[in-house]
């Protein structure tokens, strides 16, 4: 008889899951802001590193965080059971 009662992600698994999600979050937070009320007045300041490079660096560090929690395989041993 198989044991199938295991859970498929593991307690480790779910936590990079939430930690890949707040990284996530935290790079669309880089990137926000930059605009202005006049629709006639050009901001430069939309166009700045954090916005353009730092913030979907982040982002994609976090999408590859949840590839990893998502298919990393659990331990046989001890980590599996809990």
């Amino acid at each position: 008889m198989s044991d199938n009662t295991k859970m498929a992600i593991t307690r480790k698994g779910l936590w990079l899951l939430v930690m890949g999600f707040i990284v996530m979050v935290a790079g669309f937070i880089l990137m926000m802001g930059g605009g202005v009320k006049d629709p006639n007045v050009f901001n430069w300041s939309m166009f700045d590193f954090r916005r353009l490079v730092a913030a979907p660096i982040v982002i994609l560090c976090g999408i590859i965080i949840e590839i990893v929690a998502i298919m990393k395989r659990p331990k046989d041993s001890g980590e599996s059971t809990k």
